[in-house]
């Protein structure tokens, strides 16, 4: 599959709210609540002008944040290295930068993995705390290009 992106629409955010993931990774679901900075983040479409997903892009230091979802339906089908990768070229091209942190939660083993093939490694480990949550220890991870 391959993929495009384009600056996020109400479209993105729209369907967004809607997306369920299945326990334990309800976690990642939308609450709806407007984004904070929707300037940040990117639709991801797929061939047939589908959003397949979302990335979000943060300026830190000399480094670029890097936050993403794939459509629930679409998880577990192989496209995850791929969907990664997708988003690392468009951030390159976009904010020539080759250094990218991100994390996520330390129970999302298959995040890891694709993360890790995708070349990050991990950095350290800290908790966050979320309200309906609690306490969930994440895994903070880099790539240096």
């Amino acid at each position: 599959m391959n993929f495009s992106v384009e600056p996020a629409t109400e479209a993105l955010f729209g369907e967004r709210a809607r997306w369920r993931y299945p326990p334990p990774f309800d976690f990642y679901d939308d609450d709806g609540a407007p984004p904070l900075n929707p300037e940040r983040f990117y639709s991801v479409l797929t061939d047939d002008g589908a959003i397949a997903g979302f990335y979000y892009f943060e300026q830190r230091g000399d480094a670029i944040f890097y936050g993403l979802g794939l459509r629930p339906d679409l998880i577990g089908r192989g496209l995850g290295e791929d969907f990664v990768c997708a988003g690392l070229e468009f951030a390159r091209e976009r904010f020539g930068t080759k250094r990218f942190v991100l994390d996520v939660a330390e129970y999302n083993e298959r995040a890891i993995h694709v993360y890790e093939r995708a070349g990050f490694r991990k950095t350290r480990t800290k908790t966050r705390s979320f309200e309906g949550w609690g306490e969930v220890p994440f895994v903070d991870m880099e790539l240096d290009g």
